[in-house]
């Protein structure tokens, strides 16, 4: 008998989770809640473009770009901005090094990031640089001054007054001002070890811009402060960035805004990514270990990159390793092939808005891996058990829907077709990973792979079998596998053995 599909009674059996994050302030998992009911204010500190950009800035990058593409489905309305610092130590001394323009160096490297940005699928809302927001930022060190927060020191740079703000430490769980040791720590212009620059006095040779005490430039940490603070507002929900930067970029951000608003906690939720290492080692400049981005790109393309980077929880510590990106590239390749197969089906499928028992059945497994989806990115957005239930989704699409629509083509219902592709769809949403041609060579490449199955069918149809064989095992050899069905009908598929 066939049944009616229903979405309403499986949910309400195993309903969908709220959002849990932990929270790297207090170190707890707390329930999302934020500030403006179905808004979330997001900001994720961006790279400082002195140099490519590299796989351990992708693990971010990557991460919240998931991060923010859940909460999309789960109905939120997500603004995401993420800076660029264009002026800094690193850069000038780059410029320096190479002989150029400092502002050269800006362009290079900036160019290097947005165009990986494309090849990752990650799309920013907002990249504000630094140097668009200098009178910005003078007005809110001017502000910290006459508050007390900060001061002029004797060369002109201007400091944050570490000890006026007793949070400090709270964040990292670094020392606290009454463990200081000042007598031997303390700089010469400085009144406490702790204190950071906002501003820092202009040096011959060296950019700078007019401000109330002096020519200069903006400080590292100010710049992130007053940008988020712009745009997202006097308090936000969620900071984000890598684990490196939680001491001491995030803990100064933190002491100078919420010092200036007045306002606890100035960000509602902290969130870091863990380490990227490679041999066990982190990557880092300091050790020679860096993988550029745009070279890994290119040897497994943005979409094993992206899944591979999501295979992991992204506060746990993933390590590059050839083994690991081969895996990712073979799962990607069997889920793509999976969905690519499923559409094709139904565009060979008869209208129906009903399924029988053994499609419920099916339907109803379907339903149970989209609620453990939900529940692992709940759950502090795991997307490691989150991509397990997708290829869960993918092995039970090849046992119990493509094969029976070869053997037994009435068995499958264009209604369980595309309930199927609706959930494998949304998921991906999450993932980002395209399956369908992007190109007009992709779609050459699929258009030729299936005139070659024609001419191997026909050679099939005339016995000519050494033929038909040579062309499957010259196609397996190029990582294309094909798979033979009752009545004469083939499917390829991208896997490699």
């Amino acid at each position: 008998m066939n049944v009616a599909f229903v979405w309403k009674p499986i949910l309400e059996w195993k309903p969908i989770p709220p959002i849990y994050v932990r929270n790297t302030f207090g170190r707890r998992l707390e329930k999302l809640e934020p500030i403006e009911p179905g808004i979330i204010r997001m900001y994720v500190c961006g790279p400082t473009v002195y140099d490519y950009t590299h796989v351990g800035h992708a693990r971010t990058y990557v991460a919240f770009d998931a991060i923010k593409r859940y909460l999309s489905l789960r109905g939120f309305n997500v603004f995401h901005v993420q800076n660029i610092t264009d002026i800094d130590d690193k850069i000038i001394n780059r410029a320096n090094k190479e002989k150029k323009n400092w502002e050269e160096i800006v362009e290079e490297y900036t160019r290097d990031y947005m165009e990986n940005l494309e090849k990752l699928k990650i799309e920013i809302h907002l990249h504000p640089r630094v140097t668009s927001h200098i009178s910005d930022i003078i007005s809110f060190i001017e502000e910290l001054i006459e508050k007390g927060y900060a001061y002029i020191a004797e060369s002109g740079s201007v400091y944050f007054d570490v000890s006026s703000y007793d949070g400090y430490g709270e964040l990292s769980g670094r020392v606290s001002p009454s463990e200081w040791r000042q007598e031997e720590e303390v700089l010469r212009e400085k009144k406490n070890p702790f204190d950071f620059a906002l501003w820092k006095a202009w040096k011959p040779g060296e950019p700078y811009w007019e401000a109330p005490w002096g020519r200069g430039r903006p400080g590292w940490h100010i710049e992130c402060s007053v940008m988020s603070s712009k745009y997202l507002g006097r308090v936000f929900d969620i900071h984000g960035g890598g684990q490196d930067l939680i001491f001491p970029h995030h803990e100064n951000e933190r002491a100078q805004s919420e010092a200036l608003f007045g306002v606890r906690p100035w960000v509602r939720y902290w969130l870091h990514t863990g380490y990227l290492t490679i041999s066990g080692e982190k990557m880092s400049k300091s050790l020679g270990n860096i993988v550029v981005l745009r070279e890994a790109i290119r040897k497994w393309s943005g979409n094993v990159l992206r899944m591979w980077l999501l295979s992991a929880h992204y506060r746990s510590q993933l390590d590059y390793n050839e083994q690991s990106l081969e895996q990712s590239k073979i799962n990607l390749r069997r889920i793509e092939s999976t969905a690519i197969e499923l559409k094709r089906v139904v565009r060979d499928r008869e209208p129906s808005s009903s399924i029988n028992k053994d499609e419920e059945r099916i339907l109803t497994k379907v339903l149970e891996y989209y609620v453990e989806f939900h529940r692992a990115m709940s759950s502090d957005f795991n997307t490691a058990e989150a991509l397990a239930t997708i290829i869960s989704l993918t092995r039970l699409a090849n046992s119990d829907i493509i094969p029976n629509e070869y053997y037994t083509a009435s068995i499958v219902s264009l209604k369980l077709l595309e309930e199927f592709n609706y959930v494998f769809a949304v998921l991906d949403r999450v993932f980002g990973v395209s399956v369908e041609p992007t190109t007009e060579w992709e779609k050459l490449f699929k258009h030729t792979i299936d005139i070659l199955l024609s001419i191997r069918q026909k050679l099939r149809e005339e016995k000519k079998y050494e033929l038909s064989d040579w062309i499957r095992s010259e196609l397996r050899k190029i990582g294309i596998k094909l798979y033979d069905y009752p009545g004469g009908k083939t499917i390829w598929r991208l896997e490699k053995d």
